[in-house]
């Protein structure tokens, strides 16, 4: 095929295969070329074919710093999670990516692991590549995100939490009360007799910190509040852990009749130091967790918890981040997905 001069002269400018020469090969726009190769559902599925095998017989390979200073924007969307470890997250992360990979956008994935500095810093490595908007995980970031995000004028919705009341001046939220979540697992343990219910936590992060706050909320309405019956370890949350700080509950605090712990793998933990141990839950102890971890239906007993609608939570707001994208009208800025009490035995 015979390339026309202004082709040719920018192949031999850059030494690349230009979007240009697919669009000539395939024979068809190269605004068709740039929509089938960002994967656009709207694209004829003929054309994609054409264009992908044009692409693949030249070796064309995109250059995204080149589309992002073309556009102003590129095709990637910035999201910032706290831990690729954690199952919580995943699930959130692969629901926004399928989302946003449906619409031609690409994730450019950065991990905090809960350190606001961090945060601020990929954040602003993330945005030399002027990412088309940001998905944030939780609200309480470093003053420095909030200016880098108002300063790039780059659209943004924060995962997982929303703020404590309705406020004209919050940011765009898709999540829940956290808050809400701990007071009604706790009362919960109160509906079912309980009167010395202690608070496991780990992580100490900003949404562990606020099931805490909704813990002692219920308790202090209930008259049984005692600051005593906190545990609170900084370390990350695992079934070990977990079983560390059930036999340390017991030991020191043996009145102690119901366990509300932050994470369903600290529960997790417990109930199997419980089964070691021969500590009948929940006639001697009540066990309960939160975020509806994989395997909490299947402990012996199996485990009452807190359903968190994560995937929901990731697609949700990806959807809602591509609405803002388009510049489309203003929807509510929060999105209360709610949560769900799961009773299962161990109550």
């Amino acid at each position: 095929m015979t390339h026309s001069p202004a082709v040719r002269k920018s192949r031999r400018a850059t030494g690349r295969v230009t979007l240009a020469e697919v669009a000539l090969e395939a024979g068809v726009s190269p605004i068709t070329v740039s929509r089938a190769l960002r994967g656009e559902r709207a694209v004829d599925p003929e054309l994609v074919r054409l264009v992908t095998e044009a692409a693949d017989r030249l070796g064309y390979v995109p250059d995204p710093a080149a589309r992002a200073l073309a556009s102003q924007r590129s095709d990637h969307v910035a999201i910032l999670i706290p831990k690729l470890s954690n199952a919580l997250f995943v699930d959130l992360l692969d629901a926004a990516q399928q989302t946003l990979r449906a619409a031609g956008y690409q994730a450019l994935i950065g991990v905090t692991h809960y350190d606001t500095a961090q945060e601020e810093q990929l954040l602003r490595e993330q945005l030399m590549h002027r990412p088309a908007g940001v998905l944030l995980t939780g609200l309480h970031s470093s003053p420095g995100t909030a200016a880098l995000i108002a300063s790039s004028q780059t659209p943004c919705v924060h995962l997982m939490d929303l703020p404590p009341v309705d406020e004209a001046d919050v940011p765009h939220c898709v999540g829940f009360r956290q808050i809400d979540a701990g007071a009604t697992i706790t009362r919960h343990l109160l509906a079912r007799g309980r009167r010395r219910i202690a608070f496991g936590g780990a992580q100490l992060d900003e949404r562990v910190m606020q099931r805490l706050y909704g813990w002692r909320k219920a308790l202090e309405e209930a008259g049984r509040y005692d600051p005593a019956l906190e545990w609170l370890n900084p370390a990350s949350s695992s079934l070990a852990l977990g079983s560390d700080m059930f036999q340390q509950m017991l030991a020191e605090k043996p009145d102690v009749d119901a366990i509300f712990f932050c994470n369903d793998d600290l529960a997790q933990g417990a109930l199997l130091a419980a089964m070691r141990s021969g500590i009948a839950v929940p006639a001697r102890v009540a066990v309960a967790g939160f975020n509806d971890l994989t395997g909490s239906d299947q402990m012996l007993p199996t485990l009452t918890t807190v359903r968190t609608p994560r995937a929901e939570i990731g697609r949700t707001a990806a959807q809602r981040l591509l609405a803002l994208m388009r510049g489309e009208p203003d929807c509510p800025r929060l999105i209360d997905l709610g949560f769900e009490l799961v009773v299962r035995n161990s109550t």
